[in-house]
């Protein structure tokens, strides 16, 4: 699909992508140069005090626990009486 640079340095671009991607007005991107290209890519802002979230480690832990849950290594529990009641069946 074909675009222009127009005033300010803006280039629109096309509406079947804006609807693939999901995207808004007012959503940031990542732009590059790569061998030559321009790389657009979508990016979502992350507020600073939420960033431990979205580390390596801590996604990583989160992958593991949810294996565990999968696998029936980690029981839940709905509510505290039911967790309670778990807990003394295993004693």
């Amino acid at each position: 699909m074909l675009t222009q640079l127009r005033g300010r340095s803006q280039i629109t671009i096309p509406k079947s992508i804006i609807e693939t991607l999901g995207l808004k007005e007012g959503d940031n991107f990542d732009v590059e140069i790569e061998n030559g290209r321009i790389i657009v890519k979508p990016v979502v802002m992350i507020p600073k005090d939420q960033a431990w979230f979205w580390t390596n480690e801590w996604q990583e832990a989160e992958k593991e626990i949810d294996e565990d849950i999968k696998s029936g290594s980690i029981k839940t529990a709905n509510n505290l009486d039911e967790l309670m009641k778990g807990l003394r069946d295993e004693n």
